[in-house]
C-alpha cells in the first residue's frame, strides 16, 4: 500500500476516532455509555457488514445501486468521474462529490468526504479493504449464477438500511411479474444470439454471462452453446453469426456504452453474412440501449426497462 494511501486511511481512522469520542461526550445512556447509533447487518459478496440506518452521506461505484437507489428517492452524494448515462446525467456536477473512476476511487476525496455508507460492485471490488478502513462498505456485485435472486437480495438489503423495505416489496413483485410475462412470450419467440461490438470487433455472450439475463431470467432460448470467461464474451467471427442462424439478434455497442469512437454496432453487422440470418431478414435485430446493458446493469428502474426491450423483441 503506498505512503499516501496509508496517511489517508490514517486520516479518516483519526477523524471517525473523533467523531466517536464526540459522541461520548455528547449523549450517553443511564449507565453513562456511550449512545450507539442503530445499524443493521447486511450481507454482501465480501461478508457482512454493519451499516448505520439511514446513512447521511453516501457513495457508490455501482451504477444499478444508484439506479435502485433514485428509484426510491434516496439521495446519493457521491458517483464516480465520467460521462454518465443519460437516465443518471442528474449526477453530474453540482453538490455530487467526484469519488475517483469507474475502475480507480479516489481515496484522498473519499476520506476527505467522511461518507456513512460506501457501495462498490465488481470493477472495484479488489478497493474493498481499503474502502472499509474509510467507512462501512458493501459489495453489491452480482451473482450471474443466480442473477435475480442476487439482485432482489442486494435491493431488499437497500431497503432495510433505508427504511423502505415496502416500497422495495412492491417493485419486485412488479417486476417479478413482468419477468413472467416475457418468458410466456418467449417460449414461441425462437431462439437468440446475444452480441456486443467493440472496436470493429464482435463477441457473442450466452447463458450465465453477464448479459445472460436474456437467457437465464427471460427464458429466450440460446441459439449457441457459448462459451465466456469473467465478464469476456467469445470472439466471434460474421461467418459464426451466418452459421448458428438465430432467431432474434440482441447487441449491445460497446464503443457507444463508454463513449469512444468507432463504428456504430449497426455497421459492423451490416455484411451479407449477417444480413442473409432469419433475423436479419425478419427484422429481428435489437439494438439494446448499451448503456444501460453496459454500465448500469441490476437497478431497479433500468431492470424494468431491460426487461421491456427484450418483451418488445419477442412479443409477436
Amino acid at each position: 500500500m503506498s505512503h499516501v494511501r496509508l496517511a489517508v486511511l490514517s486520516a479518516a481512522a483519526a477523524a471517525a476516532a473523533s467523531l466517536a469520542l464526540t459522541a461520548c461526550g455528547g449523549s450517553s445512556d443511564a449507565a453513562g455509555e456511550p449512545a450507539a447509533s442503530p445499524t443493521v447487518p447486511i450481507e454482501h459478496a465480501q461478508g457482512t457488514t454493519e451499516v448505520p440506518v439511514d446513512p447521511q452521506t453516501v457513495f457508490t461505484f455501482d451504477l444499478g445501486a444508484l439506479d435502485t437507489l433514485d428509484a426510491l428517492g434516496v439521495e446519493v452524494d457521491g458517483v464516480p468521474q465520467g460521462t454518465l448515462p443519460a437516465q443518471l446525467s442528474a449526477y453530474e456536477g453540482g453538490d455530487i462529490t467526484a469519488i475517483g473512476s469507474m475502475k480507480e476511487p479516489d481515496f484522498e476525496a473519499i476520506a476527505a468526504a467522511a461518507p456513512d455508507l460506501i457501495i462498490i460492485s465488481g470493477r472495484v471490488a479488489d478497493s474493498y479493504d481499503d474502502l472499509s478502513a474509510i467507512a462501512p462498505t458493501i459489495d453489491l456485485s452480482i451473482d450471474a449464477a443466480d442473477p435475480m435472486a442476487s439482485f432482489a437480495e442486494h435491493t431488499e438489503s437497500l431497503g432495510r438500511i433505508f427504511g423502505v423495505e415496502e416500497e422495495v416489496a412492491d417493485r419486485l413483485a412488479a417486476l417479478d411479474a413482468a419477468i413472467a410475462g416475457t418468458k410466456d412470450a418467449a417460449a414461441s419467440a425462437g431462439d437468440a444470439l446475444v452480441l456486443m461490438t467493440s472496436a470493429g470487433e464482435v463477441t457473442a455472450y450466452g447463458a450465465g454471462s453477464r448479459f445472460g439475463l436474456i437467457h437465464d431470467v427471460l427464458g429466450v432460448e440460446p441459439a449457441a452453446e457459448v462459451t465466456h470467461e469473467g465478464t469476456h464474451g467469445e470472439a466471434v467471427s460474421f461467418e459464426y453469426i451466418a452459421e448458428v442462424d438465430p432467431a432474434h439478434l440482441f447487441v449491445i455497442d460497446r464503443d457507444a456504452a463508454i463513449g469512444e469512437a468507432g463504428a456504430a454496432g449497426a455497421a459492423v453487422l451490416d455484411n451479407d453474412l449477417v444480413n442473409g440470418t432469419t433475423a436479419a431478414r425478419n427484422g429481428a435485430i435489437t439494438y439494446l440501449d448499451s448503456a444501460s446493458w453496459y454500465l448500469i446493469g441490476y437497478g431497479l428502474d433500468n431492470l424494468d426497462a431491460m426487461v421491456s426491450a427484450v418483451d418488445d423483441a419477442v412479443t409477436d
